[in-house]
């Protein structure tokens, strides 16, 4: 069976986020004030064929430690959809 996977990818709290700082500023410099935090992340998606939704899960976990995130700097969620 395919499952469909969605990887959120997201820097740790307590590291500088540089892009979203950027991204900050830019927004302030089109009057938009009321925006006080902008963290910048990455948004993955997977169609994984596996036997069981705990398989499929897993091999996302393993891609996520193996490729997709950065544990010392990031940390992810994985959510199944249909």
């Amino acid at each position: 069976m395919t499952y469909n996977v969605q990887i959120k990818v997201m820097l740790l709290k307590d590291l500088l986020d540089p892009q979203g700082k950027a991204v900050q500023a830019g927004l302030k410099n089109l009057g938009l004030n009321g925006i006080n935090d902008v963290r910048i992340g990455k948004h993955i998606t997977l169609q994984i064929d596996a036997d069981s939704e705990e398989a499929a899960k897993a091999a996302a976990d393993e891609a996520c430690k193996k490729l997709l995130a950065n544990p010392v700097m990031e940390f992810y969620e994985i959510e199944m959809v249909n």
